[in-house]
């Protein structure tokens, strides 16, 4: 590396400039950065140029078209030698190389903030920067801070960096970058600062690899303690332990290792590198490593005074399981290595709610239990203060969204759905997962599911022409409507009793599953008495039914089952539910509600409530495996109820206007004008001529 200690990464003094400058997060977090430290020399924006980003507080950022244009017209003294680079991933590229060309007097180091760069193109840069001497950090890194010089690049120490990074000695090189703010605020428990903040970024390919930073970490003066934060994947952690063991690194280690939870299921850290590629990388083996090398257990906080005495020895550092034992073992290591606190500790690391709504029950639970209401910060206490009375914490909080979403955005550069750049989808060229991100705000993460919803859409295309939707479409091609009328038409004809049973579906099924514990819908051995539950809604159903009977109402069917064409046989079955149903059997898979809905038709007919065992029909399969996806989310409250209800009507419906799209095509170019007209012949009127 060109960098020979941590401050040659960042300190005081050194200018910084931005590609992208303009983008929305760019401004967002250069601007920040500017009021703390008014570092920011410029930044460029192809097609921007002349533009100024104001910062009242300190000096404006000017922005340049191009890099070179940057390098010329800034004097001598203000040329940056340090680059922040904010590119969309398709462009990081060819930034980084205008850099190395145009930059070699003046810069030194590159920082590139942008995530999922393809592994080729940060190869690529990691070379041209072998070639040309540059340090750089990344791709995917939220920035570096020097706490002691008040600096940083990046997003590190979020909006109020002052707030999580108070001066030390303690060195944290984190892959997530978020983790930096917490680990340091973390330390500040224990008495300790921090003397620099690294995110390495987390994308497949990390630019500077640990082994290299913990070189300048202990090369650094002003560090004592090094914090790693650790997710799986990558072999980093086995050449830094490598380069440990060999070079005699002196500087002691306290280590969390991240995602030992996610092993074995489909579970994303959110992190493009946090996957397992080979021995050594997953979690569990990267704990081994550290125990290894440390030649200590994992750090037990009640066993403070045991472990104390074998870091006395070994003097290489901890490895904790939680995050929050970082406190007790940082203070542990501190008594080990007979070093002075850096500060005095601030407040112990405790739950401090804003709000506290336990009303009788703090009368019944013992003292110990009932927190303490802790002071709101400004400007919250405020806004608390003056929407206490309409409702806070009842109801979601709401605001204009004229022109504002959270499902997707465009920074002029890179249109997203819910963050996840649309370009990224379509090269990943699954229109379903980028469906069900829209609709569910999260990327899924079993490839069943999404072939389970493709199967869905497939068996909405269509029922034959003579369904009402079908003839929607059917119509508007025989008024001589647009393909986009017709489409307009098909959803018009969608509504409870067609198409929209599936709402009613999901209703049901939240309804009779809310309290039965379920948290995995797809576990065979999910311990619940389907007949049970199949039973007791039979009951009441029957109940209910001899009721509306007596009083000569009509009574709510059961939602999805029956169809009036797959409906003549003692035990019937829809042909597209059972297409569904054999997919999960070839699989080995198993969706609890399918299940139940098969135990509720036979139990139907079993306790005389039906003639027959009724057709689990396509919108209850629709219903059963939108539920399958939503039901883990509602449970943990990711997704609103409303929003769960509203899937598997989405889902018939996105399908059924596709086919009903085929239906208007083949009618415009094979139908006659006006066919879809019933004859006066045909009409029959219900009452009598009145004139």
């Amino acid at each position: 590396m060109r960098a020979k200690s941590l401050a040659d990464l960042l300190k005081k003094g050194d200018r910084v400039a931005v590609s992208n400058v303009t983008g929305r997060e760019a401004t967002n977090v250069s601007y920040i950065s500017q009021v703390y430290c008014d570092n920011i020399v410029g930044g460029w924006s192809l097609g921007k140029a002349g533009q100024v980003i104001p910062v009242p507080a300190a000096h404006d950022i000017p922005v340049f078209g191009q890099f070179d244009e940057l390098v010329n017209e800034l004097p001598d003294d203000q040329r940056p030698n340090k680059i922040i680079v904010y590119s969309p991933p398709e462009a990081v590229y060819g930034d980084v190389k205008e850099v190395i060309e145009h930059g070699k007097d003046c810069v030194d180091t590159i920082y590139v903030i942008t995530e999922n760069v393809s592994v080729e193109v940060t190869a690529k840069l990691r070379r041209l920067c072998d070639i040309d001497h540059f340090d750089i950090i990344g791709c995917n890194t939220l920035g570096v801070m020097n706490a002691h010089d008040a600096v940083r690049v990046g997003a590190v120490g979020g909006d109020n960096p002052t707030e999580a990074f108070k001066p030390g000695s303690t060195c944290i090189i984190s892959n997530s970058g978020n983790m930096v703010n917490t680990i340091a605020s973390y330390m500040q428990s224990a008495g300790m600062g921090v003397s620099y903040g690294i995110s390495t970024g987390k994308d497949p390919l990390i630019l500077t690899p640990l082994k290299e930073l913990l070189r300048l970490a202990e090369k650094d003066p002003q560090t004592r303690l090094i914090v790693l934060y650790v997710e799986p994947g990558g072999v980093y952690e086995q050449e830094a332990l490598a380069m440990a063991r060999d070079e005699n690194f002196q500087k002691p280690m306290l280590v969390y290792v991240a995602g030992s939870f996610a092993e074995g299921t489909d579970i994303s850290l959110g992190h493009a590198g946090a996957v397992v590629d080979g021995g050594n990388t997953s979690a569990s083996a990267k704990m081994a490593l550290f125990d290894e090398y440390f030649g200590l257990p994992v750090f037990n906080p009640d066993d403070q005074k045991e472990f104390g005495m074998m870091l006395a020895n070994t003097r290489k550092g901890l490895r904790v399981n939680t995050l929050h034992d970082l406190v007790p073992a940082a203070t542990t290591l501190m008594s080990a290595m007979e070093w002075e606190r850096d500060m005095m500790p601030a407040s112990p690391l405790m739950l401090k709610p804003w709000l506290v709504g336990l009303n009788s029950f703090t009368r019944k639970l013992p003292s110990n239990l009932v927190p303490h209401v802790d002071t709101i910060i400004e400007p919250y206490g405020s806004l608390i203060k003056k929407y206490i009375h309409s409702g806070l914490g009842r109801t979601p909080s709401r605001q204009t969204m004229r022109n504002a979403s959270h499902a997707s955005s465009n920074d002029g550069a890179t249109p997203r759905i819910y963050g996840y750049s649309l370009l990224n989808l379509m090269k990943r060229g699954s229109f379903v997962d980028a469906m069900l991100l829209s609709w569910l705000g999260e990327p899924i993460h079993k490839p069943f599911e999404s072939r389970l919803v493709e199967m869905c859409l497939i068996a909405a295309l269509t029922n034959g022409p003579g369904t009402i939707s079908a003839q929607g479409a059917k119509l508007s091609a025989s008024a001589g409507n647009s393909p986009n009328t017709a489409m307009m038409a098909t959803l018009g004809t969608i509504g409870e009793v067609h198409g929209g049973n599936g709402k009613k579906a999901a209703k049901m099924l939240i309804d009779v599953f809310a309290n039965s514990g379920l948290n995995n819908p797809y576990d065979r051995e999910h311990g619940i008495d389907l007949e049970k539950l199949a039973s007791k809604f039979v009951a009441k159903f029957k109940k209910t039914k001899a009721a509306a009977k007596e009083a000569g109402i009509d009574y709510k069917m059961v939602p999805c089952l029956g169809h009036p064409v797959f409906n003549k046989k003692t035990v019937n079955y829809d042909p597209r539910e059972r297409i569904i149903n054999a997919y999960l059997e070839e699989e080995g898979l198993y969706n609890i509600f399918l299940d139940f809905y098969h135990h509720l038709a036979q139990e139907l007919f079993n306790k005389q409530a039906t003639n027959k065992v009724h057709a689990v029909n396509v919108d209850a399969a629709i219903s059963c495996v939108l539920m399958g996806i939503a039901w883990p989310r509602l449970v943990d409250k990711q997704i609103s109820y409303e929003r769960a209800l509203d899937l598997p009507f989405m889902a018939f419906a996105l399908g059924r206007v596709a086919g009903a799209a085929g239906e208007y095509l083949d009618h415009r170019e094979t139908g006659t004008a006006m066919d879809m007209r019933i004859p006066v012949s045909e009409c029959r009127m219900l009452g009598r001529a009145k004139d």
